[in-house]
């Protein structure tokens, strides 16, 4: 059964790796032997001391994926390896926060262009090199706000119900090409975008009291669940959002 987790001799590309969730997950595909291709939008020094710390390899690309010219230059770096790609990670993503009437234009863009052109972009184009090797895993970061609206985050929601959307269509058309492809829906976790709630004592105890763990999640609890839809384990697994949320929609 171990053998089913190994990730040993895979080669991971994970987006937003520098921080919160996407180091996490990094470190955990790393533990479990997947040299990392770590891309972020500045250096991404710490997570690359921690996987090599385990003894994998980490490559850096620092990119703006809100532009397709940068994102398909982290695919021609990541190809130029001469190793296949067997596992992508789609964590990038920015929050921006308004009233709905009052949203900026320029903010609805920066968001759905990072969280869902990008998204879509590198599940086509990484998605072209595992089709023509017959197998890969491609792994997108959903949300909470996947199944629900939010508060003053209407960009964020839309592109977050549009990462299931596009997991689901590619699951469709790829499955019998060896190809699967999830998501995870992180619930309330203590990273960078949820210091305004947590900051907010009010939200903050709002949302723990919905919480059946009752406390915040901590980003290694994606550690498993990473490693789970990247390896050999989830083989039957495709289309497949799985809730990493201490019970939240159970609630």
């Amino acid at each position: 059964m171990k053998s089913s987790f190994s990730l040993d001799g895979k080669l991971a590309l994970v987006t937003g790796s520098g921080k919160g969730l996407g180091q996490a997950m990094s470190v955990g595909l790393a533990e479990a032997g997947a040299d990392i291709i770590g891309v972020g939008s500045s250096d991404t020094n710490e997570t690359k001391s921690l996987v090599e710390e385990i003894g994998c390899k980490y490559y850096e690309i620092i990119a703006d994926l809100s532009i397709d010219a940068e994102i398909f230059r982290v695919v021609r770096e990541s190809l130029r390896l001469d190793r296949k790609v067997d596992i992508l990670v789609n964590n990038a993503g920015i929050i921006r926060r308004e009233e709905a009437e009052n949203f900026p234009d320029k903010d609805w863009h920066a968001v759905i262009d990072v969280n869902q052109h990008a998204v879509f972009k590198l599940c086509k184009e990484i998605g072209k090199h595992m089709l023509e090797n017959g197998e890969g895993r491609i792994i997108n970061i959903a949300s909470m706000l996947s199944f629900q609206g939010g508060n003053r985050v209407l960009p964020y929601t839309a592109s977050k119900h549009a990462v299931v959307g596009i997991t689901k269509s590619l699951a469709n058309e790829w499955a019998s090409k060896g190809v699967n492809v999830n998501a995870i829906a992180p619930g309330y976790f203590a990273t960078a975008n949820t210091a305004p709630l947590r900051a907010d004592e009010k939200r903050s105890a709002s949302i723990l009291a919905r919480i059946p763990k009752n406390h915040w999640g901590k980003p290694e609890d994606l550690k498993g669940p990473v490693v789970f839809l990247a390896s050999e384990a989830s083989s039957y697994v495709t289309g497949h959002i799985l809730c990493v949320d201490g019970g939240w929609m159970s609630s």
